[in-house]
């Protein structure tokens, strides 16, 4: 009797808990390797493919395109050639939260038990454990002891990293997709709970704790008679499908908010209603850098493109203003440390088919302007080919964002959370200027810095735009090492 392989979506890392299934490059039926690919799946991070841990006749495909698939549920099933061996079950390390106790509560034990049967396959794109293509099993032990059983397990810090994810829209804990369902379905609301764990992680004991608390009574009024004619579902009953109850109008499309825009949507969200942020501009003569530009290109050398010169001013500011390439930390206290950091990762922000997303360019703070301009590049291309990695998406400090490129000269940019500051730069386009006294036509660009309030006054804030501005238009005092 063959014995048919169950392979689960793997841990996709950053927090990533879903991933739409895009397509298949396997049929029922087809018979495939090891490391094969088997489909690809769009997170929202980027497009990625799924490898095949086992080789074998694919038996099932668990999903359709377009379907959003959890971490840990069934992806394909694989039925070896020539297995002979019974089916036994197959189990995965087992996965917990945190170190601490856990009460026992009867409504949970389901969820525990689920939770000893996730996945814990490999990060998908980069093979299976070892390098070998065989998927590890817990077999049960010759004794009468079930592999089921409760076990004292300490997770390291890789596995907290793993179980952590982010949740959409106004939550700012951090809890795991398990504890998720388990709210949703006693119907505990997340958003206003406090969490006991690490940085006010949401914990199942927390879930559990709200779930068994005495519900109050509520204060004895005298009912208030309705009559069904005075109801809501009257009044909207009857409206034609397809149509707008609230304007009356047919509606066109409906279109999930998911992948990356769904992702920006929770980021920018979440900018909004924690960071108290504030606006500072000026325009700026660029016509100096224009010429030097051009002069370069005259010499016959490889010139970088104007973005690259300003992240040189860009980095070179923040060395002088660190306040502005630091991240806000707020422990489970409510007390706030400012994390400063030794380097910077300057984010790009990079319109792209899938939606905004800013990879970031390590360690930019080392790159000359033409090391900058190859990187901007790179990422610029691999984020519109969907194919930038989680890390280069997730590790900016700082973000430069060209909004010029659409025709238009300012923005109040939305800081890009964690980060604590944006800089946008406008169009550059002819406008009299005066210089020496004498009013004249110069390139002139509006530079934008949206920063947290928190970190800085606007002292800093104006201090780093005015660096930037000046280095504009006196670029070669910053550019000796081109």
């Amino acid at each position: 009797m063959s014995e048919t392989r169950i392979f689960l979506l793997p841990d996709l890392g950053e927090g990533l808990t879903e991933a739409e299934l895009v397509s298949w490059h396997v049929a029922v039926g087809d018979t495939i390797s090891v490391d094969q690919p088997i489909a690809e799946v769009e997170t929202a991070k980027s497009t990625v493919e799924v490898p095949s841990p086992y080789a074998g006749i694919v038996a099932e495909l668990h999903g359709q395109p377009g379907e959003t698939l959890d971490v840990g549920k069934p992806l394909i099933s694989v039925t070896p050639v020539g297995a002979s061996e019974p089916a036994e079950p197959v189990t995965a390390p087992t996965e917990t939260e945190l170190g601490e106790p856990v009460e026992t509560h009867p409504e949970a034990e389901a969820y525990r038990e689920e939770e000893k049967a996730g996945s814990g396959n490999v990060l998908i794109g980069y093979g299976t454990p070892g390098g070998h293509g065989v998927a590890r099993r817990t077999r049960a032990p010759k004794t009468s002891v079930s592999v089921l059983e409760p076990q004292e397990t300490k997770p390291t810090d890789d596995d907290l990293t793993l179980l952590r994810t982010r949740v959409p829209g106004k939550l700012g804990a951090v809890i795991s997709p398990l504890v998720r369902r388990m709210a949703r379905e006693h119907g505990v609301d997340l958003g206003e709970l406090p969490g006991s764990g690490e940085g006010g992680l949401i914990m199942r004991r927390d879930v559990e704790k709200a779930i068994h608390a005495p519900v109050a009574e509520p204060a004895k009024t005298k009912p208030v008679e309705t009559r069904p004619a005075e109801t809501r579902p009257v009044e909207t009953a009857g409206a034609p499908e397809g149509v707008d109850t609230r304007t009356g109008l047919p509606i066109a499309a409906r279109t999930p908010v998911r992948g990356v825009r769904k992702a920006v949507a929770a980021n920018m969200a979440r900018s909004r209603s924690e960071i108290p942020e504030a606006t500072v501009w000026v325009d700026v003569d660029a016509t100096a850098l224009l010429e030097l530009r051009e002069g370069l290109k005259a010499g016959g050398s490889q010139v970088p493109g104007l973005l690259a010169f300003i992240a040189r001013f860009v980095t070179a500011g923040l060395k002088r203003y660190p306040e502005l390439n630091t991240r806000i930390e707020t422990a489970s206290d409510g007390s706030q440390e400012i994390v400063s950091f030794d380097g910077i990762n300057l984010g790009i922000a990079a319109q792209t088919d899938r939606g905004l997303v800013v990879p970031s360019v390590r360690a930019a703070e080392k790159l000359t302007a033409r090391e900058l301009d190859t990187e901007i590049r790179r990422l610029t291309d691999v984020a519109r080919q969907g194919k930038a990695t989680p890390t280069e998406l997730g590790s900016g400090t700082f973000t430069l964002n060209n909004y010029g490129v659409f025709g238009v000269d300012g923005s109040a940019a939305i800081i890009n959370h964690p980060e604590v500051a944006i800089l946008g730069v406008g169009r550059i386009i002819d406008k009299p200027w005066v210089v020496n006294g004498e009013l004249a036509v110069r390139k002139v660009t509006e530079l934008t810095l949206t920063f947290d309030h928190r970190v800085c006054d606007g002292g800093t804030a104006a201090g780093f735009l005015r660096f930037v501005a000046d280095a504009i238009e006196n670029p070669t005092t910053l550019l000796a090492d081109l």
